[in-house]
């Protein structure tokens, strides 16, 4: 049987998609790397808000922490863009997503905030763990250090801590907006046209299944392997700058002091 089975792929088709493509994929790819980069922010945020809610003496704020990031971690995501998009507005008696909402003179789909919020609340869920390892990772002796001379627990947090932490953040965070970069591709459920979305369209308008597919794949290879790239960069660079800021703490620490010298 599988004698009969004529396979035609198109060249010329899949090179035009890749290498020349419409202004509705380009949109859509506009789409996918805004939704991908404003959902990351607000997962970061969410998760360092949460990482230090459940680190509080407060059994409220533990509690809560961890109901969230049960939720978020034990549910797919696509279960909770289509509760937020769809179950949301039901039970409010409201559309809080209507086809167009307008922030202040920009015009943005409702879906995609729709989107945007339900991937940034599953993304806090996975910021906060990674935060919370960041922020336990710091020495003790750094909270010992900054009581001893007065600071409260938020100034040393604010001031002491989170400034060591964040940079240990940057590996983590970039490995999770490579994978937000691919989550995007969800929102073509609910109707957003990013470029999974607009990929769908155009293969029920020519049938060039295989083509359109693997043309979209590229661009999601592209973009995730240039990402790739920028982050071994920053990482790069961090890992530098690090290196130089102990060597000038050696060095001070180890320099005489200046009565002696004399």
């Amino acid at each position: 049987m599988l004698e009969n089975v004529h396979v035609v792929f198109d060249p010329d088709f899949f090179l035009k998609f890749v290498l020349s493509p419409s202004p509705a994929l380009l949109r859509g790819l506009v789409a996918t790397v805004s939704a991908a980069a404003i959902a990351q922010l607000l997962g970061t945020i969410i998760g360092v808000v949460l990482a230090i809610a459940g680190m509080a003496p407060g059994r409220v704020f533990r509690g809560f922490n961890q109901v969230y990031i049960w939720f978020f971690r034990g549910t797919p995501v696509l279960v909770q863009l289509v509760l937020i998009y769809f179950g949301l507005p039901y039970l409010v008696g409201f559309d809080l997503f209507p086809a167009v909402m307008h922030l202040g003179p920009v015009e943005i789909s409702g879906a995609l905030i729709a989107g945007i919020i339900a991937f940034g609340m599953h993304e806090g869920a996975y910021m906060s763990e990674i935060t919370r390892a960041s922020i336990t990772s710091i020495p003790r002796g750094q909270w010992e250090a900054a009581q001893a001379i007065g600071m409260t627990s938020g100034m040393t947090m604010q001031r002491i801590i989170l400034p060591q932490a964040l940079p240990l953040l940057v590996p983590a965070l970039g490995n999770q907006f490579n994978n937000m970069l691919k989550t995007t591709s969800l929102l073509s459920v609910i109707g957003v046209a990013e470029m999974f979305r607009v990929a769908q369209q155009l293969q029920a308008a020519t049938f060039m299944t295989f083509e359109v597919y693997l043309g979209v794949s590229v661009y999601y290879l592209a973009l995730t392997g240039l990402w790739t790239i920028i982050q071994h960069f920053i990482e790069k660079r961090l890992s530098r700058h690090l290196r130089s800021n102990r060597k000038r703490e050696s060095s001070v620490g180890k320099s005489p002091h200046p009565e002696a010298a004399n």
